[in-house]
């Protein structure tokens, strides 16, 4: 059985969780880069014009996870893009990734709410009983 690639959202107190669901370890990865943008606004409405390259390093899957979500809203912030696609490609301890989306704009994008950052909170990266993958924690906002 084939796990189809998907990405949700639950409830945490006043927090949201992410989860990507992938087929691969990095697809979940990418998935969850997906509901970390579908917090602040919806996917679809970002075009991926730009590309940005994203590495990251840690000693486990976990803290990779966590780290890579950050960095995702690190470039959120700095370079004030939203992204819609993600390329990522895992090698033990190091992440590599490419991001594609583009400047946020008001007049489109409207973001619903700020995410200060991923915890290790709810934080759960594995191997699912049906195949494929699953990767969550929880953002602040």
């Amino acid at each position: 059985m084939v796990v189809a690639a998907r990405f949700e959202h639950f409830r945490h107190g006043a927090d949201i969780g992410v989860r990507g669901i992938g087929p691969t370890l990095e697809e979940a990865f990418a998935q969850a880069g997906r509901a970390l943008t579908a917090v602040m606004v919806d996917p679809e409405l970002v075009a991926p014009r730009e590309s940005v390259a994203i590495a990251c390093t840690a000693p486990d899957r976990e803290t990779l996870f966590v780290d890579w979500l950050n960095a995702l809203l690190y470039e959120t912030a700095t370079r004030h893009m939203l992204f819609a696609r993600f390329a990522v490609r895992i090698d033990g301890e190091r992440l590599e990734a490419t991001a594609w989306g583009e400047p946020i704009d008001p007049a489109r994008h409207a973001p619903a709410v700020e995410v200060k950052g991923a915890t290790m909170t709810e934080l759960a990266v594995r191997p699912l009983p049906e195949g494929g993958w699953l990767a969550q924690c929880v953002v602040d906002v």
